[in-house]
């Protein structure tokens, strides 16, 4: 019997470091029903580039937006024009859009550890908008990159479980971000402060502080430079569930470190990559780090 104990050990070992190395499953949304980013495919590349350096660590599966929106008229088209506009592209949303959505029901999300917006706008016509919150509420996670604040705007169950909803922009402008929790894995590998040479800034409403852990903001209005309290990336519990937001992502430059015409160098873009890649494995429960109310520092 002795002989067979190394065996059976081994074999035991092989088993558990297969069933520990099963990668987690991410489902990344990206279409739009509102304002549609132009850096939605930098934004798609980067997240397949996270996944395959993540040693397997996660997969990534895309619900990208599908094919044959009708197209906008323009500000010079007639009444009659914008009413047939509008009708098609409700017919559109309600047949298209929705079909690819189906796959954040509850029965297929099922399949999945995490859900990434990733600028996605608008309201959804997703299946199961309550079967949405309790799916993460039952332990799962989710992750908002840049407009995911811009969704589902008259939803309000989804701005409180994202922790915030967008309120408005200006400008496009330099900004040095605090880092409010410098251990945390979304925070971890950014210097402190960490400077960003130009990005589209979000103002944040629906917000309340000591409900979710701040990981950056800034202490000055983006443009007017009035002093205040800026969000701009967060986490937080939800039930069960993990939730990470950043307002960050809007340029192609601070998502893409080879994108040609840029105003971020290179490194920056680097930079704002671990950042997301961060706050994915802590929503994932790969990476450990605090959700507790407030500041981190």
């Amino acid at each position: 019997m002795k002989a067979f104990l190394p065996g059976i050990l081994l074999l035991c070992s092989l088993v558990f470091t297969s069933v520990a190395a099963e990668p987690k499953k991410v489902l990344v949304v990206t279409t739009t029903a509102g304002f549609r980013h132009s850096s939605i495919p930098q934004l798609e590349e980067m997240l397949r580039d996270l996944s395959a350096r993540s040693g397997g660590a996660f997969t990534v599966d895309f619900v990208s937006q599908p094919a044959g929106e009708p197209a906008n008229p323009g500000g010079d088209a007639s009444e009659a024009e914008r009413a047939e506009y509008e009708k098609a592209l409700a017919a559109w949303r309600a047949e298209k859009l929705a079909s690819a959505l189906e796959v954040l029901a509850p029965e297929r999300l099922a399949d999945y550890d995490a859900v990434v917006f990733a600028s996605t706008t608008g309201d959804l016509p997703i299946p199961d908008r309550e079967g949405l919150l309790q799916w993460v509420r039952g332990g799962h996670g989710l992750v908002g990159i840049h407009a995911a604040s811009d969704t589902f705007p008259s939803w309000p169950e989804f701005r409180e479980m994202l922790g915030g909803s967008f309120d408005y922009h200006r400008d496009q402008t330099g900004v040095d971000c605090l880092i409010e929790d410098p251990g945390h894995p979304a925070t971890a590998a950014l210097p402190r402060p960490w400077p960003i040479a130009q990005e589209e800034i979000y103002l944040i409403k629906d917000y309340e502080p000591s409900k979710v852990r701040e990981l950056l903001i800034l202490d000055r209005h983006p443009n007017e430079g009035t002093p205040g309290h800026f969000p701009l990336a967060w986490c937080r519990d939800y039930g069960k569930g993990r939730v990470f937001y950043t307002a960050l992502g809007h340029r192609e430059d601070l998502i893409d470190p080879t994108f040609g015409d840029r105003k971020n160098p290179p490194e920056t873009a680097g930079q704002f990559r671990a950042h997301v890649l961060g706050g994915l494995e802590w929503a994932l429960g790969l990476e450990p780090g605090s959700a507790g109310g407030g500041r981190g520092r």
